[in-house]
């Protein structure tokens, strides 16, 4: 029994991940302007908007206001150009 939900485990992580593979283009898309509003309330920062893989091209997500988490900081994503094209790395919690 152990066996098989030990490959089932592993079969599900497969295939979330990849699921969430990013891609390359060949032109960067334009930078998005819009406004971003007022805080919510105390104690709350701003997470950019963020350029989100789906369906073979990227798609902008707006950024929204959130809470920080303790000790960490929000690094914006930004993107790479190599050989294969343009690719977003995504911004995150450091």
């Amino acid at each position: 029994m152990r066996k098989i939900l030990m490959i089932i485990g592993i079969a599900g992580c497969m295939a979330a991940t990849s699921c969430t593979v990013d891609g390359y283009v060949t032109d960067q898309p334009t930078e998005v302007v819009y406004e971003r509003g007022v805080a919510p309330g105390a104690g709350y920062v701003w997470i950019d908007g963020d350029w989100v893989w789906s369906g073979g091209s990227y798609r902008w997500r707006n950024g929204y206001w959130g809470h920080p988490r303790a000790g960490r900081t929000w690094e914006r994503g930004h993107w790479d150009h190599t050989a294969r094209g343009y690719h977003w790395n995504r911004g995150h919690w450091r």
